[in-house]
């Protein structure tokens, strides 16, 4: 089934935020039905940095092709700003598809840009970045979906961001994304002001600007995705500082033991067993 068509069913789809292959290895095999590869999530793993525009296009690309070479969910991908202006938009939007993203998210925030729940963004003209969502539109070769993003709510307000939404569906966005929404009720006026439209994403972010809402709240609301982008690696951050300390501490694994997969638990996980037996067909004997 293609994204576009998962949106077009009631249930929200719940993508949650993903980094390298491993991690949406164990996403697959959790149940879901697309993942989100998160540019803040890549700066952070890949780089140790904050999610401030240091990512580049070309090792989020990287990183989607090493995402779809091993697992077969559609994958939406964080496009920053498409990296420039509408023909560098356009040149994302066809490296992206190479490398085998379903959607491309696009924001309106200046360069460079930052998080969306970080204070002090701006923005650019809502003319600009209705030419860059035509540009990516003209570029892409598939259904690949265009989302959205407007940060105006902290930039400009609720009304603006609703103004900026309005441009965008005419440039010809396939997904609305409004970013940060303050309070439930502008969560609820986002989704009855678009929702009967255009597929709605909102995205959660643990100590964010957005009140934390789940996701049969959010359908019942109207929202076609829900995002969780760097979930996963303020995960992992917090267990990885306590097992250096432990190890640090103890000079051994064997206080942190069951808190970890052993040898043969990580391999099935990753499914070496299958590997291995996939290769013997190869081999000759």
């Amino acid at each position: 089934m293609t994204l576009r068509a998962r949106l077009a069913q009631k249930e929200i789809l719940v993508a949650p935020g993903v980094y390298d292959g491993l991690t949406a290895t164990l996403a697959e095999a959790a149940g879901f039905q697309a993942l989100y590869l998160s540019g803040a999530a890549v700066a952070y793993t890949r780089l140790g940095r904050p999610d401030i525009g240091l990512s580049t296009m070309s090792e989020m690309a990287d990183t989607m092709a090493l995402i779809a070479d091993r697992v077969e969910l559609p994958v939406i991908i964080d496009a920053d700003t498409g990296f420039g202006n509408a023909l560098n938009a356009q040149r994302t939007m066809r490296v992206y598809e190479r490398a085998g993203a379903a959607a491309l998210q696009v924001e309106d925030q200046s360069h460079p840009k930052r998080c969306g729940h970080l204070t002090d963004k701006s923005l650019i003209p809502a003319t600009e970045m209705v030419g860059k969502i035509a540009a990516m539109a003209d570029a892409r070769a598939r259904d690949t979906l265009i989302i959205a993003r407007t940060d105006a709510i902290a930039v400009e307000g609720i009304s603006a961001a609703m103004d900026r939404a309005e441009a965008y569906i005419e440039a010809g966005a396939d997904v609305l994304f409004i970013e940060a929404p303050q309070t439930r009720a502008q969560l609820e006026d986002v989704a009855k002001t678009f929702a009967v439209r255009i597929p709605l994403l909102a995205n959660m972010v643990e100590g964010g600007a957005t009140p934390i809402t789940g996701s049969d709240d959010l359908e019942s609301l109207g929202f076609s995705i829900v995002i969780f982008p760097g979930g996963i690696v303020r995960a992992l951050a917090r267990t990885g500082e306590a097992y250096y300390q432990s190890l640090a501490a103890h000079g051994s694994n064997t206080r942190f033991q069951d808190r970890m997969f052993d040898f043969d638990g990580l391999n099935e996980a990753i499914g070496t067993t299958e590997m291995l037996t996939l290769g013997k067909r190869y081999d000759g004997n």
